[in-house]
């Protein structure tokens, strides 16, 4: 038996949880049967009537696309725009449709870390980290059944605090409690005041997996009634975020650097401000429309900005403090479908994966 969409789903919500994507976004399932067998996926940046025509021919009913085809809420289908046509075209033939978007652009091992590695950038990290995406679970366990508990909080996946695993503060005390007459308490007596010594466990947890720390918390735990509480954090989370920043192993004239640009994004043309009077080592980038993040290049002391969409007068903030450049949005984003097969390749190795030779640019140059 082979995989069904689902199961392809649930392992790009690992790598990329939905609840990363910004408020506008539609990073999910467009189209198609979550239940339905994988007979093949197309990997692609965007996901138009022509990517769903070579799905088609090559056999594979999914598209795995970076930008999503409805990005607001349709009132009719009747076929009068190229979303209409393409969303119609799958639906009658059956094609499975997702899309991750901004979850993608937001992990540090998604788009802007592809981009990053093009580049050769070293010692990279997020340029505008996440916040409100961490809580604090504390809970309370008996001192001989700590470690238990503890291991399964963690293969949850809470305790995760950067490049460590299974982060934990604990403090020894005495827990009292009294079971009422319908309690069914695994320790001490109805009606009975009991103490018992106990440990207090603080671990931080992804919200995206809160639920499931729950779960394995009050599964491993001998109590009836498991004393917890969770608390949101204000805290940044360095692994999550917009944009990326990293140096170069040689610094460069701005000159050869854009030369270098050129020659590793597969550019035409770059359009940028005026070349800044230093040698670039600081590299920031962000896939697609990043001109949000020029303060914090700025801030991060970035000698140059990759990103795309810059409009004209957003030019003049650089204001002489780096080099900003404009690639392009499609050609700051294109390798993300290579980025989406190695992934998927890595967890499916017997489903056909397909890289889109389809040319989704909506933009010509000459």
């Amino acid at each position: 038996m082979g995989y069904k969409i689902s199961d392809v789903i649930s392992y790009l919500e690992q790598i990329a949880p939905p609840s990363y994507q910004e408020s506008y976004d539609n990073a999910t399932l467009i189209t198609g049967d979550r239940n339905s067998e994988v007979t093949g996926i197309v990997c692609s940046l965007d996901c138009i009537e022509s990517t769903v025509a070579e799905a088609i021919e090559l056999g594979a009913n999914m598209i795995v696309a970076h930008h999503p085809i409805i990005f607001k809420g349709l009132k009719s289908l009747t076929g009068k725009n190229y979303v209409e046509r393409t969303i119609i075209k799958a639906i009658k033939n059956d094609i499975a449709i997702y899309a991750i978007h901004t979850n993608l652009d937001h992990v540090a091992h998604g788009v802007n870390k592809r981009i990053s590695d093009r580049l050769g950038l070293l010692d990279t990290k997020i340029l505008q980290p996440k916040r409100q995406l961490l809580s604090k679970l504390v809970f309370y366990v008996p001192e001989q059944e700590k470690n238990k508990v503890l291991q399964a909080v963690y293969a949850a996946g809470a305790g995760k605090i950067g490049e460590y695993a299974d982060c934990s503060f604990q403090i020894k005390g005495t827990g009292t409690f009294t079971p009422l007459a319908k309690a069914n308490p695994t320790k001490g007596e109805r009606g009975k005041a009991q103490e018992e010594q106990e440990i207090r466990v603080e671990v931080l947890v992804s919200n995206h997996v809160l639920p499931q720390v729950l779960r394995k918390m009050r599964e491993a735990h001998s109590y009836e009634e498991v004393a917890y509480y969770v608390e949101a954090l204000e805290n940044e989370n360095q692994e999550v975020g917009a944009g990326m920043i990293g140096t170069l192993e040689q610094e460069m004239e701005g000159e050869d650097f854009l030369d270098f640009l050129k020659s590793k994004m597969n550019l035409e043309v770059i359009k940028h401000t005026r070349l800044i009077h230093r040698k670039i080592k600081r590299v920031a980038v962000c896939g697609g429309a990043g001109i949000f993040l020029l303060g914090d290049a700025k801030r991060a002391g970035a000698d140059i900005f990759v990103t795309a969409d810059v409009k004209y007068h957003e030019f003049f903030d650089a204001d002489g403090a780096l080099i900003l450049c404009d690639i392009g949005h499609y050609e700051s984003e294109i390798f993300t479908k290579e980025l989406l097969r190695e992934l998927l390749s890595q967890n499916f190795p017997n489903i056909a994966l397909y890289l889109t030779k389809v040319v989704t640019n909506p933009s010509s140059y000459r």
